[in-house]
């Protein structure tokens, strides 16, 4: 069994049972907390459990084809082509859900006269249908003729074919999928940080029907740690993985294996990992 396997499967496993527990956890926290069943409560648990079903069949697939030693599958197989188009979907389903509910916090503190009129029930199930439909079209590509799926010796997974022959589906993939709501995240954490950071400065009253009392300037600061952290979290996790896609489709050289596994593992790990930050994000 080759390093590189090895250390795929000491990373993997561990992300699998916390990418399950954590989000078992997380729908079981909704479930019995109603103050947290919001009108906009539907986009969290939607990459929540996007977040799940990875843990529960990608990353184990994977953990399977290390441990087992698999190098290749046919190009028709029914097992790698599923596979990579549940990857596809999950994927793009949990970082645009996690964009649209970062979009409805910002929203929450920005404009919270209004927010309640923008962010809607019916208006957040048209998001949701609206959001699925994009997923399915981009993760139904490849079966189109539109870039292709295959097996990736060295992640032991099926994902798209991001290789010189196929630059223009992978540029518009890894932008339009990944990039732009990074970057809409992103921004809007900062621009949250430095209006929390202002009111801080400015102090504020909170008032409820029976009384006024003060808010002190520590519980802004508290609540931009975990924006921060979110964002970074973000940056951290996915930057190695579009910079090394972006290299291999303009170059067509291959990364040494044992980052290639360390970039896999970082974007899958972030179905564990979002539970927890959503978590902490809460009163």
């Amino acid at each position: 069994m080759q390093i590189h396997a090895v250390l795929y499967v000491i990373l993997m496993i561990p992300t699998s049972i916390g990418s399950i527990l954590a989000n078992i956890l997380l729908l079981l926290v909704f479930a019995y907390n109603l103050k947290l069943q919001t009108e906009t409560s539907a986009l969290t648990l939607n990459f929540c459990i996007c977040d799940l079903l990875l843990g529960l069949t990608v990353i184990p697939f994977g953990v399977h084809n290390s441990l087992f030693g698999i190098t290749n599958y046919t190009k028709d197989s029914f097992v790698c082509q599923s596979t990579a188009f549940f990857y596809m979907l999950l994927q793009l389903a949990s970082v645009h859900s996690l964009t649209w509910s970062t979009i409805d916090k910002f929203t929450e503190i920005c404009f919270p006269l209004h927010s309640a009129q923008l962010f809607t029930k019916k208006r957040t199930w048209a998001i949701l249908c609206l959001l699925w439909i994009y997923c399915l079209i981009n993760a139904s590509f490849p079966f189109l003729g539109f870039g292709s799926y295959k097996y990736g010796e060295r992640k032991f997974i099926c994902t798209p074919n991001l290789q010189q022959s196929s630059k223009g589906y992978g540029v518009v993939l890894i932008a339009i999928g990944v990039i732009i709501p990074i970057l809409i995240m992103c921004s809007l954490y900062i621009y949250i940080v430095k209006i929390a950071r202002n009111q801080a400065l400015r102090g504020t009253f909170a008032c409820n029907d029976q009384h006024c009392y003060y808010v002190p300037a520590n519980n802004y600061f508290r609540r931009t740690i975990v924006l921060i952290s979110t964002a970074m979290c973000l940056l951290v996790c996915w930057m190695p993985y579009i910079t090394i896609s972006f290299y291999e489709m303009f170059t067509g050289n291959n990364i040494a294996p044992l980052i290639e596994v360390i970039a896999t593992w970082l974007v899958l790990f972030t179905s564990a990992l979002n539970p927890w930050v959503t978590i902490m994000s809460q009163k």
